[in-house]
């Protein structure tokens, strides 16, 4: 389903977006909103800038079409074809980089390798795992934790409370 210059699905979702020609020199920052698209034109536009960390998150992404002299974000590693013409660049087919990088270790022991946009990888604990490395089994105490700020929180406003309004009654 077609709407301006989205392509939908029928829940409502960003499959495809035409941006080619907008004037435009940065996505901006609602550019986030469109992470589930397959297939995203930007050719004839004034980018500027590196558009590296723009994809992060679009997992789906699997054509972009870029201005010649913008670069395919994430590099050749990222793409299976980048094909370039005289006045644009074809990044298609996005790689998992979690299968390329030949590194089994690359995450900790309770914790797996998910992709996260062209170029971009991020290790996620598993189930039941949780802190620096995965290192921590159960889950985080959030009872603890809100308890603690709460009454530290409340100590320190009594404190301060007691020492300015002793300086509030001699003025």
């Amino acid at each position: 389903m077609l709407h301006a210059r989205c392509c939908l699905n029928q829940n409502g979702t960003i499959l495809g977006l035409d941006l080619q020609n907008c004037s435009l020199e940065d996505p901006g920052p609602d550019f986030h909103q469109a992470h589930t698209t397959i297939i995203i034109d930007l050719q004839a536009n004034p980018l500027k800038g590196d558009l590296a960390n723009t994809f992060r998150g679009f997992t789906q992404l699997q054509t972009l079409i870029l201005p010649q002299d913008v670069n395919c974000p994430g590099g050749i590693n990222a793409w299976n074809t980048i094909t370039s013409y005289i006045d644009n660049q074809i990044c298609q087919g996005q790689k998992n980089l979690c299968n390329n990088t030949g590194n089994p270790e690359m995450c900790p022991e309770n914790g797996s390798c998910v992709p996260d946009g062209p170029g971009f990888l991020q290790c996620v604990c598993a189930d039941g795992f949780h802190g620096y490395k995965c290192m921590r089994q159960g889950s985080f105490s959030l009872l603890m934790f809100f308890g603690i700020l709460g009454s530290t929180t409340l100590s320190i406003s009594i404190l301060l409370w007691g020492t300015q309004r002793r300086k509030a009654k001699t003025s």
